[in-house]
């Protein structure tokens, strides 16, 4: 009589559940974004520099006029962006999730659209009255100077769809995801994203900052009430578009 044939059991393979950067991790790798983001358009710039012509005979003060320029800036905004992302991708599939669920790139409904439109533009008008009174201005000019029509475009480019991307993906979406799920909560991690995104806008003054500060305040709210980044993007996209074309670029 043969031996009866054994059934051999499936290997049971552990698979670690998906886990939530915590604050600190958090805070961590968005640092590391900003790192990549900042290495590689330096490098970008640096190279535009070097190649530039006649740059030996430039004083200090002219090489960081040039360095400004918005054509320059615009080029600088596609290079670095890109990396920054790509370092927040690797540390989501690290952590087990798909890209697109933990930063909550969801599409938002037509009604949250409005209203997160409607809402901006209230504080846009409050900005802009504000600004009149005080008699400021947006703090960015020097970005806007342009030499012809395809510096202008790579500008657009850069400044209002690559740009918001880029920061809304690392701040609304990551650093919100593991902020708002650490000991701050969702309000805390509105605020903290939002004072920490207003602080790297080096380019403005305190004034310039504290209206950076509350918009952040607004984009993290649409990004709490509607768990869709993609809204916080369009948002954050319409508004650069709006004070680019506002601040007045030329030629």
């Amino acid at each position: 009589m043969s031996d009866p044939e054994h059934v051999r059991s499936p290997i049971s393979v552990s698979v670690r559940p998906p886990r939530i950067w915590d604050f600190m991790e958090t805070l961590f790798v968005a640092l590391l974004a900003d790192g990549a983001f900042k290495l590689t358009s330096g490098l970008a710039l640096t190279v535009m520099l070097i190649t530039h012509e006649g740059v030996g005979s430039l004083s200090p003060a002219e090489l960081r006029s040039l360095w400004m320029q918005g054509n320059w800036l615009g080029v600088a905004l596609v290079v670095g962006c890109p990396p920054a992302i790509a370092v927040v991708w690797i540390a989501v599939r690290k952590a087990g999730w798909d890209f697109a669920e933990y930063l909550a790139l969801n599409w938002p409904s037509a009604g949250e659209i409005v209203r997160a439109f409607v809402i901006m533009a209230f504080l846009l008008a409050v900005e802009l009255v504000t600004i009149s009174f005080a008699g400021a201005d947006f703090g960015t000019g020097h970005y806007l100077v342009v030499k012809d029509a395809g510096g202008l475009f790579i500008l657009l480019i850069g400044g209002c769809v690559v740009a918001p991307i880029a920061e809304e993906f690392v701040v609304r979406g990551f650093m919100f995801r593991g902020w708002s799920e650490s000991f701050a909560g969702p309000i805390g991690a509105i605020v903290l994203t939002s004072a920490l995104w207003a602080l790297n806008h080096t380019q403005y003054d305190w004034f310039g900052r504290f209206w950076v500060f509350v918009t952040g305040l607004a984009l993290g709210y649409f990004r709490w009430r509607s768990n869709s980044t993609w809204l916080t993007v369009m948002v954050h996209s319409a508004i650069n578009t709006f004070f680019f074309f506002v601040a007045g670029p030329y030629t």
